[in-house]
């Protein structure tokens, strides 16, 4: 359906209108718009599952493995701690403030919120970033991806099912549409993507000084560190799962492995072995490995692959039909050349060696390009590792481990800079859809003429004086 800017304005204009009723303020009646919305995902399982299937060739155990389980998780740990996430701080206010003893911060919503989402996980980043702001006491305007139709088609009839316009509503169609949203003036936006389009939403954001939260993919790509002593055949068996999984689609997965040459060759031969294991000798054949989202990205890939093709020891081949491409490692790779300068988001992995005595240059490299949204260790040196991780900037990561801090729950997920900006998931995401509101409560009675003037004479020396003591 082709939106026009009068439709657009329409719909954020009884939004706010219903906002405005003060409707979606109570706790209750947030937790009973969130009920609602658990009981649909998974009445719509099926569904859901279909539609991913259709743009994603994601099998029903992925579909409910990266989208569907992730969002009732996400539902069922925001109903049952969202009373202790909205109630009001109280706190002392100070001598400073005195007579005044009592402070309080109301956590807010924002209002009329937009959400844009991605097409690699768009049940989850769509559903998952409503649940914060339905949490937060927004209403949201949905604009969902036009490269996943099956997708956007099957959540624009959930979301119409299961609210009413005035609160939540989906709009689908292409960057054009897409700008005439950002084109209105809303109070928070939500956006997922690249961040060559995250910068055009944030200056259309700054138009209206909009609070805004970016969650992008890192344009020099998310690094993963193999250290000689790590264990290959583990760190193996984990990047194979994570490459595979949506096709290397995933804002959070591995762009190029930086292995210590020593164990280089051993390493490859692990990470091959797990591949075949996992996905068999024929990856375009396999009915489980999921497809690129567009024969254009398809074709983007096997182009990159064939600019790289003397260097390629597994994989390069693919189905342009059906949109499969095998997972394919590209060895030796050199830490300057572009392909590991750029976000990939597909099944291709560079390789770079390095001298395990260099690791440090290596670190700094990483640390002179743009912040990933994810950095990834392996090694048995726990001490170098966390040392690593508490001082390169990244959004998250793990050490031997790939990609599940972001499902470990009270944590926030997000990048930094050219990765991100804001954070989300349980608690995090309300407070990305709230903003505290300080509120001092006076008294008539006791108030001392302290902040009055005169400021000067012997009237002033007392005041200072006392100002002095109180701060201290």
């Amino acid at each position: 359906m082709a939106y026009t800017k009068e439709e657009i304005h329409a719909i954020v204009q009884k939004q706010r209108s219903f906002f405005r009723t003060g409707r979606t303020l109570p706790i209750g009646w947030r937790i009973e718009q969130l009920k609602k919305l658990k009981q649909a995902v998974v009445s719509h399982e099926e569904a859901f599952e279909q539609a991913l299937s259709a743009d994603l060739g994601r099998s029903a155990a992925e579909a409910y493995l990266c989208d569907i389980g992730p969002i009732i998780t996400e539902i069922n740990e925001t109903i049952r701690s969202l009373r202790r996430w909205a109630r009001p701080e109280h706190h002392f206010s100070g001598l400073m403030c005195f007579p005044s003893t009592k402070t309080t911060v109301y956590k807010m919503p924002y209002g009329v919120c937009l959400i844009i989402s991605p097409f690699n996980f768009p049940i989850l980043l769509t559903l998952g970033v409503l649940t914060a702001a339905i949490a937060g006491g927004n209403t949201a305007v949905i604009k969902a991806s036009a490269k996943s139709a099956a997708c956007t088609a099957a959540l624009k009839d959930f979301i119409a099912e299961v609210f009413p316009a005035e609160y939540v509503t989906l709009i689908d169609g292409g960057h054009d549409t897409a700008d005439l949203c950002l084109s209105e003036r809303f109070d928070k936006i939500f956006y997922t993507g690249s961040p060559s389009v995250g910068k055009h939403v944030l200056a259309c954001a700054a138009e209206n000084l909009t609070s805004t939260a970016l969650e992008l993919g890192g344009e020099t790509g998310n690094w993963c560190i193999i250290r000689k002593d790590a264990d290959l055949r583990d760190a193996a068996r984990k990047i194979a799962f994570f490459k595979l999984c949506n096709a290397g689609q995933i804002c959070i997965n591995i762009n190029q492995i930086a292995v210590a040459e020593e164990v280089a060759e051993d390493f490859l031969q692990e990470l091959k072995a797990a591949f075949t294991k996992q996905i068999g000798a024929c990856p375009a054949e396999n009915e489980e490995y999921p497809k690129l989202i567009t024969q254009a990205a398809y074709d983007k890939c096997a182009a990159l692959a064939d600019s790289c093709r003397d260097r390629i020891i597994f994989g390069g081949t693919g189905d342009r039909e059906n949109r499969r491409y095998a997972p394919t490692l590209i060895y030796p790779v050199r830490a300057d050349e572009p392909i590991v300068q750029r976000e990939l988001f597909c099944p291709l992995l560079p390789i770079v060696p390095f001298k395990d005595s260099e690791v440090q240059p290596l670190l700094d490299l990483i640390a002179e390009r743009e912040h990933p949204l994810a950095l990834y260790l392996f090694t048995k040196d726990l001490v170098w590792a966390k040392a690593v991780m508490q001082t390169q900037q990244y959004g998250g990561g793990c050490i031997n481990e790939v990609c599940i801090h972001m499902m470990v729950k009270g944590v926030p997920f997000n990048g930094t800079g050219h990765s991100g900006m804001g954070a989300y998931h349980g608690e995090w995401g309300f407070r990305e859809f709230t903003h505290p509101s300080t509120v001092l409560t006076g008294r008539t009675k006791l108030n001392l003429p302290l902040r009055e003037h005169p400021y000067t004479g012997k009237a002033g020396k007392r005041k200072l004086q006392l100002l002095r003591k109180f701060e201290r």
